[in-house]
């Protein structure tokens, strides 16, 4: 129900303590909600459904509202569960959580938090996707708030017609870039909500803290202005002084509510990615497409280059894509090699060749007619172009000419790592003695570069593979299994928005994602590590969490950045003090009103 160090070594994980982050207290606080009745029993936040007892129906004015058989939260999700198990396809999966969570939210957060590896990609990618584009079709309850051109004047106002006085994490999206989809305006409202149950069940975030936003400013797709069913407004998209002028607005309305949130950007398309992070790095905000996706990219490059002896320094990237999260996990990369020691900023963008739609970013030699220059290279592009290759060099030339180590896809084209090209890779690889590590990671499923399975076919199992979505294990033709790790950003923002929550962190840095990865990395154990994984597994999401949240509170502490935390807290033990604030979906005994009921 609603309530609420020392630097981490690089060493396995043996023993590691699981604090209360995965356990009910054995007396939870009563609490009082406000209502009763009818009223209560229907409030998602509050409700139990029919494990409301006998006691609490007749405290709380429920006697005859429910049926009278008592089931206890466990009998819940068990019934729950079933009942998913037994459908065919996860659209309607999806439908049953969205219910679920439009009923009672504690049960639906414990369901999360029980069966993660299994709920999550119902909730989010790669189910997620194919829910936004049928947002509208089977639109049921408004969840989150929507800010629109034609509220302009007004936000500062319409941030207290949400009912929740301390929110701590808003994710926010324009619609303008969901996934590898496009632009799908206002539908893609249905990101921020998977993201946001994922801050609570992974990162302990309560369900009342939490707030998705959708920015609608208008969508260029044409099917969804055409479309009957699209909820959002039927206009082109803002762009230029006033789209910013519009978030400005949006900015300064949740921090003059809310001046401690820390706000999620999330799917925006790149050039405006990237403008917003500029113009809003010096408050508690983070992209998580272009930082998320770096910190746990390097936290698997970090595993990876682990297993196998060596270090990241040593490796050389080529990368399918030159949007907001190809630029934002390469730029991570690089700090994270910068940070390993030995190597300059410029030496480490040097072992990086990045392939827009048109080619290699490149020198203008005019040998494959430099098709990036003809349109013109965005400045956000400029910084890595690399002059080794011609620009416009295919993905294949580039693995012939540079023979890279790491495969990185973020291109959100699928099939674009070609037999051909992986074999390639994977030969040069051997010849060099070394492991080829292949990440398709673009969402949903379907814009992946390559799957798992042909990956490790294509390589004869010796790629170290992590994927964006979850893949099945693959099994050899000579028996060998391997289960391809899922390099999913929420082993790691969770944990950021958790420590940013706890510690009252006023900016969130790069060097905190840096820390953040060698975390998420040291979180993993020894037999997850024997396994060959590059990642923990996922039903352990929330120790690995609390881990990051250690991890980056240290860091903010370190900086001067934390306000709610001190040194104190250190010596007292952070551990034990981050993991009493998560939140952990139990119910609680529920006091009645003053006056509760009235008789008639």
């Amino acid at each position: 129900m609603l309530r609420q160090v020392s630097r981490l070594v690089a060493k396995p994980t043996t023993g590691m303590r699981m604090f209360c982050i995965n356990q009910t207290k054995i007396n939870p606080k009563p609490l009082r909600a406000g209502k009763s009745g009818i009223a209560l029993l229907h409030d998602p936040l509050w409700s139990k459904g029919i494990s409301f007892d006998m006691e609490e129906r007749d405290r709380l004015g429920m006697r005859g509202l429910l049926p009278p058989v008592v089931r206890n939260l466990e009998a819940q999700v068990k019934r729950n569960l079933d009942l998913i198990r037994a459908m065919d396809n996860n659209i309607d999966k999806n439908l049953h959580l969205q219910n679920l969570h439009n009923r009672n939210e504690t049960l639906y957060h414990r369901l999360l938090v029980d069966h993660l590896e299994e709920i999550a990609p119902l909730i989010y990618t790669p189910t997620v996707g194919e829910v936004c584009m049928n947002f509208g079709s089977q639109y049921r309850r408004s969840r989150g708030m929507y800010f629109t051109r034609a509220d302009r004047g007004m936000f500062g106002t319409m941030v207290y017609n949400w009912p929740h006085d301390d929110v701590h994490v808003i994710v926010v999206t324009d619609g303008s870039r969901i996934l590898g989809l496009g632009d799908l305006g206002a539908h893609g409202m249905g990101i921020p909500i998977g993201k946001l149950a994922l801050y609570c069940a992974a990162g302990g975030i309560a369900p009342h803290r939490v707030l998705p936003v959708v920015l609608d400013v208008g969508t260029n797709n044409e099917d969804l202005l055409a479309n009957p069913d699209y909820v959002g407004i039927r206009e082109k998209r803002l762009e230029g002084e006033e789209y910013f002028s519009l978030v400005d607005e949006f900015m300064t309305a949740v921090y003059e509510r809310w001046p401690g949130v820390v706000v999620q950007f999330e799917d925006f398309a790149t050039p405006k990615a990237i403008a917003l992070l500029d113009r809003y790095r010096h408050r508690r905000v983070f992209n998580d497409d272009i930082q998320g996706t770096g910190c746990v990219t390097l936290a698997g490059l970090l595993s990876a280059a682990r297993n196998a002896g060596n270090s990241i320094n040593d490796m050389k990237f080529l990368c399918a894509g030159a949007g907001s999260a190809g630029l934002g996990v390469c730029s991570q990369i690089v700090d994270g090699m910068v940070e390993a020691g030995g190597m300059s900023r410029e030496e480490a963008m040097h072992s990086f060749v990045i392939c827009t739609s048109q080619g290699a970013l490149g020198a203008d030699d005019k040998v494959h007619g430099s098709p990036n220059y003809k349109r013109g290279v965005q400045e956000e592009r400029v910084p890595w172009v690399n002059n080794t290759v011609s620009d416009g060099a295919s993905l294949l030339e580039v693995v012939k000419q540079t023979r890279p180590t790491v495969l990185l896809g973020l291109s959100a084209q699928p099939d674009v790592f070609t037999e051909e090209i992986v074999r390639t890779m994977a030969r040069q690889c051997k010849e060099d003695g070394v492991r080829p590590i292949i990440m398709p990671m673009s969402n949903p499923t379907s814009k992946c570069e390559c799957s798992a399975e042909q990956a490790y076919v294509w390589t004869e199992g010796e790629a170290v593979v992590a994927t964006g979505s979850p893949f099945a294990p693959v099994t050899m033709e000579d028996g060998r299994t391997f289960t391809p790790s899922q390099c999913n950003n929420m082993y790691v923002f969770p944990g950021i928005g958790l420590a940013a929550s706890v510690a009252g962190i006023t900016r969130i840095t790069d060097k905190m994602f840096y820390v953040a990865a060698v975390a998420c990395m040291n979180a993993m154990t020894p037999e997850e590590q024997a396994e060959g994984r590059t990642f923990p597994q996922l039903s352990r999401i929330r120790t690995v969490s609390h881990a990051v949240a250690v991890a980056v509170v240290e860091e903010a502490l370190e900086a001067g950045l934390a306000t709610k935390v001190t040194k104190k807290h250190v010596e007292e033990g952070l551990h034990d003090y981050i993991s009493h604030k998560m939140y952990f979906p139990s119910y609680h005994p529920l006091l009645g009103m003053k006056d509760t009921h009235r008789h008639r």
